[in-house]
């Protein structure tokens, strides 16, 4: 399956990754957990591009924090027409309120500049990320999705992540994914969990179109609330 999105990606991005999975990992779900099995075997195979760089990750990471994949890629792209490549340098060479026009929040705009200028300074080295465990990293949300999407690390599934979620309500049918839950689907996708968290995505974003969302509208407009500081 490829993301509608990746378009733009590819004419900015020439040497595009994707996160690396095949058969053994699909083989090892869909045995594990025949429901989830189902869903993968409707989506087919995902292609979820990776960015090997740390800084371009890490700022990807921060802009699409609780948003979906297409108002991530039209704000992507926004600042690449401002910025050209996104790097430190470049992000220091423009305001927070240019920033901001891209179509992200003030604090998001605020939190880009201040890592931007860590970096410069040497004051955050994220390089040190790639000798980190799983726990560790620059807060946990965000940690995570580097761990998944610039270091390809096999066994992350994020609680933080509304869209992950999501997926998990849509597709074993629960009102609410309590915490237990949550480390039940975890500890079961183990040791291949960032894969599931591909498909539970995918889910999430309507790929499986007869699976509906069952959390109450109330609930999911608290728990998005909750999960969005940068917003």
């Amino acid at each position: 399956m490829d993301d509608e999105y990746l378009l733009d990606w590819r004419n900015t991005m020439p040497d595009l990754q994707y996160f690396d999975y095949g058969e053994k990992e699909i083989q090892w779900l869909k045995a594990r957990d025949p429901i989830l099995g189902a869903a993968m075997d409707e989506i087919g195979h995902i292609n979820r591009p990776v960015i090997p760089d740390m800084f371009t990750a890490l700022v990807n990471a921060i802009v699409g924090q609780q948003i979906s994949t297409k108002a991530q890629a039209t704000i992507w792209n926004r600042m690449l027409e401002k910025c050209s490549f996104i790097t430190p340098e470049s992000l220091r060479a423009i305001s927070a309120e240019e920033l901001q026009s891209c179509g992200i929040s003030m604090r998001k705009a605020l939190y880009i500049k201040e890592i931007a200028d860590s970096v410069l300074k040497g004051s955050l080295n994220l390089r040190l990320l790639q000798t980190m465990s799983d726990e560790q990293g620059i807060g946990v949300w965000t940690a995570e999705m580097l761990l998944i999407f610039s270091l390809q690390r096999p066994d992350v599934m994020s609680w933080y992540d509304l869209a992950i979620l999501r997926g998990l309500r849509m597709l074993y049918h629960h009102c609410k994914i309590t915490p237990q839950l949550f480390n039940k689907y975890k500890r079961r996708y183990s040791p291949y969990a960032t894969v599931a968290s591909l498909y539970l995505w995918a889910i999430a974003g309507g790929a499986c179109q007869h699976l509906v969302d069952y959390q109450p509208k109330k609930a999911a407009l608290k728990k998005e609330t909750e999960l969005n500081p940068l917003n």
